[in-house]
């Protein structure tokens, strides 16, 4: 028997990536420090971002006849970056947390760094099993991470998070189950898994293969949230806490458009993917517009974004190069948005009660006038807003629809690019209405002074933000900044 050789070089991503996770628990068992732990984790994340894009582009290994499972390109590189990127971010996010011991950060920083494993899995699968095991891979220590939170003993103990971790877990099992079966049709009626030989079945076997890609995209479309797939969204995000809610709402997402998009350019899945599209940006923004929570609100906005992405995915193989734009932008504006959520609502005590855990991300309400307080904090969410809506200066964001939009209309699909449009002008509403909450000064009847703003700012006092989350927030805001200015950059990394 003849053993195939491994090319080392094209597995680095990977081998940093996963190395990063055995030295967190190695920092936790030698050390228990939780600052140890928490560098060593940013700093293999970084590593796992810089060694993506140092190889680049590079020739493919575990190939077999026809296909090769783990293949390097471009859009591989820039995507598996961006999930080290993502996770360093929402470490450095995770820090107020875990300082007050909220969650040991051994076992948070091992499990985010497995999940950021199973990201670089997906960017370079060549092959359906490949994409799916990582895909659990990057699911799996979430269920965990959703409800990995300590509480004070009280009476009534909070069940939110373990809730959440519970109904994300059977969702996500059962979408795997329905992907897995999907896999297994399509190889009965095509007699292949690796990405590159997929393609329409032989005659009598075409409805099976037609019924086989409808049960995978299906299954990969629980991941992004996709309608009617998305129940437990909200809920989840709403349930966990909010570093972690930023990194379902965009490493966790980035893993399904990924695996959506391998799929979509290789199967003919237009109808499934146009229907899933339009209700998951319609419902999504008309529910976020009745949102009173700010984490809810990121949530069911998230669903509306994943909306864009499936529409510019339903065109196949020519949408995916305004998908993977979308979704890069996407998810550096909503990191952003989530940074500033943390910022300036950071938790107070060692061990939270239920009453600060219901607390966790706060109301709209919360969240009047605070650009008043934290004058750079306001301006960053702005530009996550206008970013999100596709306003300026959010320029990203509007790239990111006009490329999506421009695709549609040069693929003849006309009207699901009225759609889309439709969908931005109904989603102004919630982002202008989120972004002008913060400079409004709230009423206070019966008190009449010459600012009313200072009764506020004496009841709401300014406080320090800590440093590892003003750095996420900066290099981030850059980083929006940067792909805003220079949006073709991006564009020709992923084509």
């Amino acid at each position: 028997m003849r053993s195939q050789a491994v090319d080392h070089i094209a597995l680095l991503p990977l081998y940093l990536a996963a190395g990063t996770a055995v030295l967190a628990l190695l920092a936790d068992l030698f050390t228990g420090r939780r600052p140890v732990i928490i560098g060593v984790t940013v700093l293999g994340a970084l590593a796992t971002a810089a060694g993506a894009l140092s190889v680049g582009r590079w020739d493919p290994t575990f190939c077999a006849t026809g296909g090769c499972s783990w293949v390097p390109t471009w859009p591989a590189a820039v995507t598996a970056a961006l999930f080290g990127v993502l996770t360093a971010g929402v470490l450095a996010l995770s820090v107020p947390t875990l300082r007050i011991g909220a969650a040991p950060a051994g076992e948070y920083c091992f499990l985010l760094a497995c999940s950021m494993t199973g990201g670089v899995t997906v960017a370079y699968a060549g092959d359906l099993l490949t994409l799916i095991v990582g895909l659990e891979t990057l699911t799996i220590p979430l269920y965990v991470l959703v409800g990995l939170r300590r509480y004070a003993p009280i009476e009534r103990p909070d069940l939110r998070p373990a809730a959440a971790s519970l109904t994300f877990f059977v969702v996500s099992v059962v979408s795997t189950a329905i992907a897995l079966l999907g896999i297994a049709l399509n190889y009965a009626a095509t007699g292949t898994v690796h990405l590159a030989l997929l393609g329409p079945a032989a005659t009598p076997f075409a409805a099976l293969a037609g019924v086989g890609a409808a049960l995978l995209v299906i299954g990969l479309a629980f991941k992004v949230a996709a309608v009617p797939l998305h129940a437990w969204a909200p809920a989840t995000y709403d349930g966990a806490p909010v570093p972690i809610a930023a990194y379902l709402s965009t490493a966790s997402k980035l893993g399904g458009v990924l695996a959506l998009a391998a799929v979509v350019a290789h199967l003919d899945t237009g109808a499934v993917m146009s229907a899933l599209a339009v209700l998951t940006m319609t419902v999504g923004n008309l529910v976020a517009l009745r949102q009173t929570r700010m984490v809810r609100l990121l949530a069911w906005s998230s669903v509306a974004q994943a909306g864009y992405i499936l529409a510019a995915l339903a065109m196949g193989a020519p949408g995916v190069p305004a998908a993977l734009a979308y979704a890069v932008f996407f998810v550096v504006l909503e990191l952003i948005a989530f940074g500033v959520v943390v910022a300036l609502r950071p938790p107070t005590t060692l061990i939270p009660t239920a009453e600060q855990a219901e607390a966790d991300g706060g109301t709209l309400a919360d969240f009047r006038g605070a650009a008043r307080r934290h004058p750079w904090l306001g301006a960053v969410f702005v530009l996550a807003m206008a970013g999100l809506a596709g306003l300026p200066p959010g320029l990203a964001g509007l790239f990111a629809k006009v490329s999506v939009v421009e695709a549609l209309v040069a693929e003849g699909w006309i009207w699901l690019a009225a759609v889309v449009v439709i969908n931005a002008v109904v989603a102004l509403a919630y982002y202008v209405r989120v972004a002008a909450l913060l400079y409004t000064v709230p009423d206070h009847p019966g008190i009449h002074v010459a600012d009313p703003g200072l009764i506020y700012d004496a009841t709401h006092p300014r406080h320090r933000v800590d440093v590892p989350v003003a750095a996420a927030l900066t290099a981030a805001t850059a980083l929006a900044v940067f792909l805003g200015f220079a949006p073709q950059l991006l564009l020709n990394a992923l084509t």
